[in-house]
């Protein structure tokens, strides 16, 4: 895959001609509802079977050569280097598709292992047929090198809408969240639709990740998780009503998302966890938890403090960090997840919290803005797809920001109003599946299921190799 940002004038005849694919291909990878119209800073999926790399400082070949799991030799024949030794910030690399020759014997489970990729991959790119017939001297393009990572999402559409989320896009999760079950003063919970959800993710090979709150849009909960923390008898009673409704609905784990809890109340939340643990492993079950994005460990704030990031790390299975929501809907417009202030949450978190239970939150919709902002005025949610057609309709020219690696734009509407609209792009994705590589975190949770994104989809498989533990 590649990505090519429309410049002013360029048709889809012209990025098809540059990339050798054809506009069918560019219109179904990226879902264009018209591609007769683009907009320039547009950014576009391409299908292609070879990537670009641009050089950061400090690379050398070797190392861009071991990332893609390639040679230098390939990478100094395809670019025509004439100094392997000498390569510049900013220079852009072609990262050459490896190839492989059948010979006669040859099966593709063979040919995967040799390359270190899987059957199922070499089908995708090959748009193999029928697996069991491949025949001496045909020419199989072998898959880059990628990493293997968990994917979860959550969803918040219960009932069939819910499920049908779950089934869209379930072959590229590990995990599918239902969000949420509210937890109530007497240790039971609020029970809710989620049984469609679970039919589709175990139909998916998904594995059904239950998950528990103490909030709502109305109520921070606060008050109801001191409650609850503070008394061990609730907290056994929960625990019970939590083991019961997992065998009885078929959940395989739980996320515990507490939030905003007193700082007080800090090491009664760490209590829980363990005691939740305690009580969930011996059952079989695995236990994460959701937390907000600290920058280090004596953070301020409710959000924050009574998060504990070292106790996480060492108690619970998995943690979810919650890296979106600077761009808040009630706030003043700005990037959603800005990858700078991402980066500086992953830099503390890596440093109390093993990487092989990090997972980098990543939100997949877009919000716009009304300007001048008015403190508390709500912006409008929605989804990137809708972005693009949005600053299509309005003739608006897409920007980037390169210190939040994310994409926005302003637009008058037909009342005169300004608006400022920042979303997610393929730039953005791409940037994002970087870090996780960077970084080796275990994976990624989406939050929230229901915002059409195909290129994200797209890209994701095509960085990633998504487990599946079912």
């Amino acid at each position: 895959m590649q990505i090519h940002v429309v410049q002013r004038g360029e048709s889809l005849w012209l990025i098809a001609q540059r990339y050798g694919v054809t506009i069918d291909q560019i219109v179904t990878a990226n879902q264009l509802t018209d591609p007769n119209r683009l907009v320039g800073g547009q950014a576009l999926v391409i299908p292609t079977p070879f990537k670009y790399h641009t050089v950061r400082p400090g690379e050398t070949l070797w190392m861009i050569a071991r990332r893609y799991g390639t040679s230098i030799e390939a990478i100094v024949q395809a670019n025509r280097i004439s100094d392997p030794s000498l390569i510049y910030p900013g220079s852009v690399l072609v990262i050459p598709a490896r190839t492989h020759t059948v010979q006669p014997g040859d099966t593709l489970w063979e040919i995967a292992q040799r390359y270190g990729t899987t059957v199922q991959e070499i089908i995708r790119v090959n748009q193999i047929t029928n697996p069991s017939l491949i025949y001496p001297g045909t020419v199989l393009t072998i898959p880059l090198y990628k990493p293997a990572i968990d994917v979860n999402a959550f969803t918040y559409q219960m009932g069939e809408e819910g499920g049908r989320q779950v089934r869209e896009v379930g072959r590229y999760l590990t995990y599918a969240s239902p969000f949420a079950y509210l937890i109530r003063e007497d240790g039971g919970l609020d029970p809710i639709n989620d049984t469609a959800i679970i039919q589709a993710s175990i139909a998916e090979k998904v594995v059904p990740m239950m998950c528990i709150t103490n909030f709502t849009y109305k109520d921070p909960g606060s008050r109801l998780a001191r409650t609850v923390l503070s008394n061990v008898n609730l907290q056994n009673q929960l625990l019970t009503h939590i083991v019961n409704t997992m065998k009885e609905k078929g959940y395989r784990g739980l996320n515990i998302d507490f939030e905003n809890v007193y700082p007080a109340d800090r090491e009664l939340y760490n209590q829980f966890l363990q005691r939740s643990v305690d009580r969930l492993h011996p059952e079989g079950f695995f236990v994460s938890t959701s937390v907000a994005p600290k920058t280090s460990g004596d953070q301020k704030g409710l959000l924050y403090e009574a998060h504990d990031y070292p106790a996480h790390g060492r108690i619970v299975d998995f943690v979810v960090l919650m890296t979106y929501e600077w761009g808040y809907r009630l706030g003043p417009p700005q990037a959603i997840s800005p990858l700078n202030q991402i980066k500086r949450v992953l830099d503390y978190a890596v440093t109390v919290i093993p990487r092989n239970k990090i997972f980098m939150g990543f939100q997949v919709y877009a919000r716009d803005w009304l300007l001048p902002h008015v403190k508390g005025q709500e912006a409008e949610t929605f989804s990137p797809q809708e972005a693009v057609e949005r600053a299509i309709r309005y003739g608006a020219t897409i920007q980037y920001d390169w210190t939040a690696e994310s994409p926005f734009y302003r637009y008058v509407d037909s009342q005169g109003r300004t608006h400022e609209v920042w979303f997610e792009d393929a730039r953005s994705a791409q940037a994002k599946f970087d870090t996780v590589k960077d970084y080796g975190l275990r994976g990624i949770s989406y939050w929230v299921l229901g915002y059409p994104y195909p290129q994200n989809w797209l890209l994701l498989e095509d960085n990633f190799l998504i487990r599946k533990i079912l």
